[in-house]
């Protein structure tokens, strides 16, 4: 598997795996993203902003995260330059418990590392027990679980530095 950073001509399959993953969420009455978070053309200035990073097996795009450098929204109170931020991590359904959120998750642990990032953050509806599941697996604790508007989010962290006995 290969993982690097999308590419402006990647910007629309990889909006059209965040619909996928979107449109089977809400399928099974989880709905994840709004329709303009995923856009095409939202999807096309992340890419370009150089925040989408995608993994690719035999040629195929076969999974997507958006990896930024800040995160005001859910972290406020983070100091800057302390942290990465993992968001819309998406995987093709045919590609599902294949190891590939894993893989786009080291990616990101060593990316941020490489960045002198201390942590790795992410947030998911607290209620997405499998999503928790994935994270917690990982390697991610728990920080918090915090009310934004109507919703509740676990915010998870994970210490980018490698231990040594």
């Amino acid at each position: 598997m290969n993982i690097q950073e999308a590419r402006p001509s990647d910007a629309p399959i990889v909006a059209s795996i965040l619909q996928e993953a979107a449109e089977w969420l809400a399928g099974g009455g989880r709905p994840l993203w709004s329709a303009a978070e995923i856009d095409r053309e939202r999807v096309q200035k992340d890419v370009n902003d150089g925040l989408f990073h995608i993994a690719r097996q035999d040629g195929q795009l076969i999974g997507v995260m958006k990896f930024e450098l800040e995160d005001a929204y859910f972290w406020p109170e983070v100091l800057p330059g302390t942290s990465a931020f993992v968001h819309k991590l998406a995987v093709r359904r045919a590609w599902a418990k294949k190891g590939v959120s894993t893989a786009l998750l080291s990616y990101a642990r060593s990316r941020a590392q490489q960045l002198g990032r201390a942590h790795l953050r992410l947030d998911c509806v607290a209620d997405r027990q499998g999503l928790r599941n994935l994270y917690e697996g990982f390697g991610f604790a728990l920080h918090s679980v915090v009310q934004i508007g109507a919703f509740s989010y676990a915010r998870y962290e994970l210490p980018t530095a490698t231990t040594r006995d």
